[in-house]
């Protein structure tokens, strides 16, 4: 089936969403409330990380169960099909770069799923909060 809106009015539709999903507001307030500073969305840093701490060598990537492709939440759109799947396995492809890349230059990556803060918020911020600590160390 083809897209039914202008290959412009597509690109105007992707640009609009935004890169700070309510979800990381939620949790990088809940990471100040503890004491913890970092930057957001970083654009120097490949990927753009979520969270940085540069001075810790720290990146933290928030992903969405729809566009990083969740094998337990991610659905596929049933319009579109063939533009959706190469979307999102361009997505999984770039996800695995970036995280070689981190690994490659010894920083500190943490990928965390949409679902785990809607399953316990509390315990995934907490979790970051000690991954953040570890690396200071």
């Amino acid at each position: 089936m083809a897209d039914n809106l202008s290959k412009e009015q597509r690109r105007k539709n992707m640009q609009a969403i935004k890169s700070h999903s309510k979800l990381e507001e939620k949790v990088t307030k809940a990471l100040w409330k503890k004491g913890i500073r970092f930057r957001k969305n970083v654009k120097t840093l490949p990927g753009k990380p979520d969270i940085a701490i540069q001075k810790y060598k720290v990146v933290i990537f928030i992903d969405s169960c729809f566009w990083h492709a969740c094998k337990h939440h991610g659905n596929m759109p049933k319009s579109n099909l063939e533009y959706w799947e190469q979307k999102l396995n361009r997505n999984k492809e770039r996800d695995l770069k970036i995280n070689e890349h981190y690994k490659t230059i010894q920083w500190n990556l943490l990928r965390l799923w949409e679902h785990e803060f809607k399953e316990n918020f509390d315990a995934t911020v907490n979790k970051i909060a000690a991954f953040i600590q570890d690396a200071k160390k």
